[in-house]
């Protein structure tokens, strides 16, 4: 197979694995999120639902925390990690309307491959701590993007950082 049809083929794999949740964003306030993103005083929360409501994705993602962050080449958790997971524990316990994807991310250092199976391992034990804290394994999935998906872009540690990360991503419909 030449240089083409193989670029070809990676692009259209990142394009699809990129299409996994379409419904990332939907609060579920009415049918198909009927709110439309309105949130306190009518400002756009991006329909995400009220940060004061504690039912809706954008008081979890404010006020318990949607993602913990690793250290280098590491997928421990730390105590700080811990505790983020257990406030999402006890969140999803009274929210049993979501599922999660739990997304697992890495820093640019290191080659495509070591950073997925890295993210991949951090995912895992993001999983591994909500099953032990009594979230059913039917209600979450798995996903690593390794260091595709930065959130901070700069060579430097500050950036490298925030990218060691791995992120709950709430969901309508959770899993029987």
């Amino acid at each position: 197979m030449t240089l083409l049809p193989k670029a070809l083929l990676i692009v259209a794999a990142l394009g699809l694995a990129a299409c996994n949740n379409p419904d990332r964003y939907k609060n579920g306030n009415g049918a198909n999120g009927a709110n439309n993103g309105a949130g306190v005083g009518g400002i756009n929360t991006g329909g995400l639902g009220d940060p004061s409501d504690p039912r809706s994705i954008a008081y979890f993602n404010q006020s318990v925390g949607d993602r913990v962050l690793f250290p280098v080449d590491q997928s421990t958790l730390t105590p700080e990690a811990r505790g983020i997971l257990a406030g999402q524990a006890a969140w999803l316990a009274t929210n049993a309307d979501y599922a999660i994807i739990i997304e697992g991310h890495a820093d640019e250092q290191g080659t495509r491959e070591y950073n997925l199976a890295l993210g991949a391992r951090r995912a895992a034990s993001v999983q591994d701590f909500l099953i032990s804290q009594g979230v059913k394994p039917s209600r979450m999935r798995t996903i690593s993007y390794g260091k595709e998906r930065p959130i901070e872009v700069c060579s430097d540690e500050a950036c490298y950082s925030k990218n060691r990360r791995a992120v709950t991503v709430l969901s309508m419909g959770a899993g029987a």
